[in-house]
């Protein structure tokens, strides 16, 4: 039985997207599934969808330089790029042709564990500042505004750099976008390096900025880390791995920089040979990441991981087009909708994270710690969450029916938190904060899963860049807006604010039709059978259902 996502795909064959209406049959379909017009001249072998025969009146009005040309639809003119321009053209997996070998590379785990693990220091180098920012202020002598600007400038670096990042990946490749993010975020430690005296703040600023601007690097890639190297049973497994290494990176900013940099205020010397310390460990570790980086990052594997990827590779490079790419996006109306529902729940989650010491401590004073602690928690629910979710998508391939679940508990454990946090026992919080950070962790890969899966074939950097850049410019706004309403209000108003928003995002996320494009392209070689849509004909009002031959996955 198809699962309810496989209800709105279309099927596809021979591991091509349909364009124009038309699917390829092969040329072992039974007699009578294909009309008498199909089996003679250049459209051998082809037959309408929706009922249009390629020699009726109305393709010939579209499809034909005797007729008005018809334009296609964003989706359609995207997929229609894969597909061979003339009726007589051969098409990459017909009869006759060969058919792309399939493999999955032993190297993916080392590409996936070492993005994994730089990506970790990168958001290390984000928290270590605020997460003792009252040891930085007193040694550099600067306000705490001066330390938070150290964390928002990640923030605000992703925003105007994405474009140009994005651009990078789809033209110059997964290589050398990876060596950037690595090798900036190892000069950034570096330069950091030489900060440790009181009056050098700019200079630590400046490594922070390359740290912020290597970020822009690093959180574009996970999707298409899984898409070009992974298997279609085992790629969102694949993304939520490469987002725990940024997750795990901030639970251990959470963690070390207290231990290695006690606050020692009356003895300086000891206090920048502690910073020193941290400094140059991040460096060195830095520094390995990207030697590793050097050796095991390649562009792609040697053979495609799996159809969908097949066929992108098949498709001529001088067709694609950045800028059309972006265009198609942004005419893409689910891809929209996810686009402003993923930048709440994400900017949300920022918002949380950024005020969560401010919202324990006005009910739990002296609670400090436990503060820390509570946002530990927070981050290692998530990772749990994002990994479980990773393979319940790779098990069940129901991408909105999860991410809308996903969404709705999020929104409860929201609720939760905020009618929960004033109860005077911080041991609830401890609870409803864990059980907010799986929900709500748990929804990032969900959320670039779903946007590869509705924009395939786009490039997997271009549209978790775009979502990236949403979840910033929201996690700006939220922070912004939430911390005015705490101060003012107090914490419920904030929080009651970020749920009025997240409940709109629900409302998104319903909305979003779920066209599961490259599910449907692996569907095409890893199913022995296919059925395509049932076809009304414009002159023969009867339905039809036609049964395509295929390959299977053990014969290619």
């Amino acid at each position: 039985m198809a699962r309810p996502d496989d209800e709105e795909g279309t099927a596809v064959a021979n591991g091509h997207p349909p364009a124009n209406g038309y699917l390829l049959v092969s040329g072992e379909a039974p007699a009578g599934k294909v009309s008498a017009e199909t089996q003679n001249g250049p459209t051998a072998g082809c037959l309408a969808l929706n009922g249009v025969s390629r020699d009726s009146p109305k393709a010939t009005a579209s499809g034909t330089p005797d007729g008005p040309k018809t334009p296609l639809a964003p989706e359609e003119e995207t997929q229609a790029r894969l597909l061979p321009k003339d009726p007589g053209e051969e098409t990459p997996g017909g009869e006759g042709t060969l058919v792309p070998r399939i493999a999955l590379s032993p190297r993916r785990f080392v590409v996936l564990l070492t993005f994994s693990a730089y990506s970790l220091v990168n958001a290390f180098q984000w928290i270590q500042y605020s997460i003792i920012s009252n040891v930085f202020e007193g040694f550099y002598n600067v306000s705490s505004v001066h330390i938070d600007w150290l964390s928002m400038v990640y923030m605000l670096a992703y925003v105007p750099l994405i474009f140009p990042a994005t651009w990078l990946l789809d033209t110059r490749g997964l290589r050398l976008t990876a060596l950037l993010g690595s090798g900036l975020n190892c000069l950034g430690a570096w330069i950091k390096c030489g900060s440790v005296q009181q009056h050098l703040f700019w200079v630590t600023m400046l490594g922070q900025c390359l740290c912020s601007v290597a970020q822009v690097f690093i959180l574009g890639l996970p999707s298409h880390i899984a898409s070009v190297w992974f298997g279609p049973k085992e790629v969102s497994t694949a993304c939520a791995t490469a987002v725990l290494g940024n997750q795990l990176g901030t639970a251990v900013g959470f963690l070390l920089p207290p231990v290695l940099v006690p606050s020692t205020q009356n003895n300086t010397q000891l206090l920048a040979r502690n910073i020193s310390t941290m400094f140059y460990g991040t460096s060195a570790v830095a520094t390995l990441l990207f030697i590793l980086t050097v050796i095991a990052f390649k562009e792609k594997p040697q053979y495609p991981p799996s159809q969908a990827q097949a066929v992108l590779q098949d498709s001529p490079p001088g067709e694609y087009s950045y800028v059309k790419s972006i265009r198609n996006l942004f005419k893409n109306i689910p891809f929209v909708l996810l686009l402003i529902s993923y930048g709440i729940m994400t900017g949300a989650f920022y918002s949380v994270s950024t005020l969560l010491n401010q919202m324990i401590l006005t009910h739990y004073e002296g609670e400090e710690v436990n503060a820390g602690r509570i946002g530990l928690t927070l981050v290692l629910a998530g990772m749990v969450g994002s990994i479980l979710c990773g393979l319940w998508l790779d098990y069940t391939k129901t991408y909105k029916h999860t991410t809308l679940t996903v969404y709705i508990l999020s929104f409860v454990g929201m609720v939760i938190f905020t009618f929960t946090l004033n109860l005077g026992h911080i041991i609830i919080v401890f609870v409803t904060g864990g059980l907010l950070g799986f929900f709500m962790t748990g929804y990032l890969p969900l959320g670039f899963e779903f946007a590869v899966e509705i924009t395939y074939p786009e490039s997997e950097g271009t549209s978790s860049g775009l979502l990236n850049a949403a979840a910033q410019i929201f996690g700006i706004l939220f922070t912004l807006a939430q911390g005015k309403l705490t101060l003012a209000y107090g914490p419920r108003t904030g929080n009651i604010f970020l749920c009025v928003w997240m409940f709109v995002g629900v409302i998104l996320t319903a909305l979003i039709k779920s066209d599961l494009k490259r599910h449907n392209i692996n569907k095409g070689i890893t199913n022995g059978d296919i059925k395509a849509i049932p076809v009304d004909s414009p002159t023969d009002q009867e339905s039809k259902t036609i049964l395509m031959s295929k390959q299977s996955e053990s014969a290619i």
